[in-house]
């Protein structure tokens, strides 16, 4: 139950997130190990089976793990055991991270997203939910939900947007519309969500703000598919090597995108 084992497993299965939080602080790196873990476990959740009813328990497994955190008590499990105790010490908001948890039996099934309201929830709920928590974890006030969330949206939704391909060839349905007008649209709600957390990311206060460098690539991500949203389709959304560490320099000595 160590906090290297879950750096471990963000460093092999989620590299991005890793990058950012070795840009951050040393004090803070241990909380965001554990909670990128967690998102990562509760992620890989719904692909790791074809059985629907085993990956539906997978899922109850980590509700179960979070409820039981509440109560002070923890399980010798390399995420779950520091997830458990860092929900319990920093009394992290339950219905928060069920959520992060919840939104994940979307991927069980091969079901399209309803219409644009279920596909926001989504993401606010993952992607967002985690940028919240994280903060959270790390002190943000209240009234830094707004930005926070909607920073994470953006970053959520140029990280969505990368893995299309794939998911289609998973036999999943993962754009509402996929005509390149509508996928610049849907990159352009992303850009104002960038916007509206620029606005008011002075409510982030310093000690939070390593949760919020793991939002570093969006704004150059968003801006290439609404100036290219063939790219998507074509599997083609990255940022030039300049690019990435100018862009991971900057986020790293502001503390923030």
């Amino acid at each position: 139950m160590s906090i290297a084992a879950c750096a471990t497993l963000v460093e092999r299965g989620d590299p991005d997130r890793f990058v950012a939080t070795m840009a951050a602080p040393a004090a803070a790196r241990p909380t965001l190990f554990v909670l990128y873990a967690f998102n990562l476990e509760v992620a890989r959740a719904p692909w790791v089976t074809k059985e629907v009813m085993i990956a539906e328990m997978r899922l109850q497994w980590w509700r179960d793990i979070v409820e039981k955190a509440e109560r002070g008590q923890t399980c010798a499990h390399e995420v779950a055991g520091p997830l458990a105790t860092l929900i319990h010490e920093r009394n992290l908001p339950l219905d928060l991270i069920y959520r992060l948890v919840d939104a994940r039996h979307h991927d069980i099934y091969s079901n399209a997203f309803e219409d644009e309201t279920v596909f926001d929830t989504y993401l606010n709920d993952t992607a967002g939910g985690l940028m919240w928590c994280t903060a959270l974890a790390l002190g943000a006030p209240l009234e830094a939900e707004a930005p926070v969330r909607a920073l994470g949206y953006a970053a959520g939704l140029a990280a969505y947007l990368r893995v299309v391909p794939v998911l289609q060839e998973r036999g999943r349905f993962p754009l509402i519309d996929s005509r390149p007008e509508a996928i610049a649209s849907l990159a352009q709600r992303g850009l104002s969500c960038y916007a509206a957390y620029r606005a008011k990311r002075h409510l982030v206060t310093k000690q939070a703000c390593p949760a919020l460098i793991a939002g570093w690539q969006a704004k150059a991500l968003l801006q290439q598919v609404s100036k290219e949203p063939k790219r998507v389709i074509e599997g083609a959304i990255f940022l030039s090597e300049f690019h990435i560490r100018f862009s991971m320099l900057l986020a790293s000595f502001l503390g923030k995108p």
